[in-house]
Protein backbone atom coordinates (compact mmCIF):
# COMPACT_ATOMS: atom_id res chain seq x y z
CA UNK A 1 0.00 0.00 0.00
CA UNK A 2 1.96 2.96 -1.33
CA UNK A 3 0.82 6.29 -2.64
CA UNK A 4 2.25 7.30 -6.00
CA UNK A 5 3.15 10.87 -6.99
CA UNK A 6 -0.01 11.17 -9.14
CA UNK A 7 -2.22 10.02 -6.26
CA UNK A 8 -0.40 12.36 -3.90
CA UNK A 9 -1.16 15.35 -6.13
CA UNK A 10 -4.90 14.60 -5.77
CA UNK A 11 -4.80 14.87 -1.97
CA UNK A 12 -2.06 17.48 -1.59
CA UNK A 13 -4.64 20.22 -0.96
CA UNK A 14 -5.70 18.49 2.29
CA UNK A 15 -2.17 18.54 3.73
CA UNK A 16 -0.51 21.31 5.71
CA UNK A 17 2.17 23.32 3.89
CA UNK A 18 5.71 22.22 4.61
CA UNK A 19 7.81 25.03 6.03
CA UNK A 20 11.47 25.30 6.86
CA UNK A 21 14.10 22.63 6.48
CA UNK A 22 12.12 19.39 6.21
CA UNK A 23 13.98 16.11 5.71
CA UNK A 24 10.92 13.93 5.11
CA UNK A 25 8.39 15.16 2.55
CA UNK A 26 4.67 14.55 3.02
CA UNK A 27 4.52 11.76 0.42
CA UNK A 28 7.28 9.82 2.14
CA UNK A 29 5.60 10.46 5.50
CA UNK A 30 2.20 9.19 4.32
CA UNK A 31 3.78 6.06 2.85
CA UNK A 32 5.49 5.42 6.20
CA UNK A 33 2.17 5.68 8.06
CA UNK A 34 0.51 3.35 5.55
CA UNK A 35 3.39 0.88 5.96
CA UNK A 36 2.90 0.80 9.74
CA UNK A 37 -0.88 0.50 9.35
CA UNK A 38 -0.61 -2.32 6.81
CA UNK A 39 2.08 -4.36 8.54
CA UNK A 40 1.23 -3.59 12.15
CA UNK A 41 4.89 -3.14 13.01
CA UNK A 42 6.40 -1.06 15.76
CA UNK A 43 7.59 2.42 14.88
CA UNK A 44 11.18 1.38 15.59
CA UNK A 45 10.86 -1.40 12.99
CA UNK A 46 10.05 1.07 10.21
CA UNK A 47 12.45 0.54 7.27
CA UNK A 48 15.16 3.17 6.83
CA UNK A 49 13.83 4.10 3.37
CA UNK A 50 11.04 6.06 5.08
CA UNK A 51 13.41 8.07 7.26
CA UNK A 52 13.93 8.37 11.00
CA UNK A 53 11.12 6.55 12.82
CA UNK A 54 11.02 9.09 15.66
CA UNK A 55 10.57 12.02 13.29
CA UNK A 56 7.70 10.23 11.55
CA UNK A 57 6.09 9.26 14.84
CA UNK A 58 6.26 12.83 16.20
CA UNK A 59 4.70 14.28 13.03
CA UNK A 60 2.01 11.59 13.04
CA UNK A 61 1.21 12.35 16.68
CA UNK A 62 1.01 16.10 16.00
CA UNK A 63 -1.19 15.63 12.92
CA UNK A 64 -3.43 13.21 14.77
CA UNK A 65 -4.07 15.71 17.57
CA UNK A 66 -4.80 18.49 15.05
CA UNK A 67 -7.26 16.37 13.02
CA UNK A 68 -5.09 16.38 9.89
CA UNK A 69 -4.92 12.57 9.67
CA UNK A 70 -8.71 12.30 9.73
CA UNK A 71 -8.92 14.71 6.78
CA UNK A 72 -6.22 12.82 4.90
CA UNK A 73 -7.72 9.37 5.32
CA UNK A 74 -11.17 10.69 4.43
CA UNK A 75 -9.67 12.23 1.28
CA UNK A 76 -7.83 9.00 0.44
CA UNK A 77 -11.08 7.07 0.56
CA UNK A 78 -13.07 9.78 -1.26
CA UNK A 79 -10.53 9.85 -4.11
CA UNK A 80 -10.55 6.04 -4.28
CA UNK A 81 -6.83 5.78 -3.59
CA UNK A 82 -7.05 3.42 -0.61
CA UNK A 83 -9.77 1.41 1.02
CA UNK A 84 -8.86 1.24 4.69
CA UNK A 85 -11.03 -0.90 6.92
CA UNK A 86 -10.61 -1.48 10.62
CA UNK A 87 -10.31 -5.09 11.66
CA UNK A 88 -9.27 -6.24 15.09
CA UNK A 89 -8.54 -9.86 15.83
CA UNK A 90 -7.33 -11.12 19.15
CA UNK A 91 -6.45 -14.67 20.08
CA UNK A 92 -5.13 -14.00 23.56
CA UNK A 93 -5.93 -16.53 26.24
CA UNK A 94 -5.04 -16.31 29.88
CA UNK A 95 -4.85 -19.47 31.92
CA UNK A 96 -5.90 -19.11 35.52
CA UNK A 97 -4.29 -21.06 38.30
CA UNK A 98 -6.63 -23.77 39.61
CA UNK A 99 -6.67 -22.12 43.05
CA UNK A 100 -8.10 -18.94 41.50
CA UNK A 101 -11.27 -20.56 40.18
CA UNK A 102 -13.68 -19.14 42.75
CA UNK A 103 -12.69 -20.99 45.91
CA UNK A 104 -13.62 -19.24 49.11
CA UNK A 105 -10.80 -17.46 50.86
CA UNK A 106 -9.91 -18.02 54.46
CA UNK A 107 -11.32 -15.26 56.61
CA UNK A 108 -9.51 -16.11 59.82
CA UNK A 109 -6.89 -13.64 60.90
CA UNK A 110 -3.55 -14.99 61.96
CA UNK A 111 -2.09 -13.84 65.24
Amino acid sequence: MKITQEEYEKIEKYLPKQRGNVRINNLQFLNAILYVAENGCKWRALPKEYGNWHTIYMRMNRWSKNGVLDRIFTALQAEGITDIKVVCLDSTTVKVHPDACGALKKTETKQ
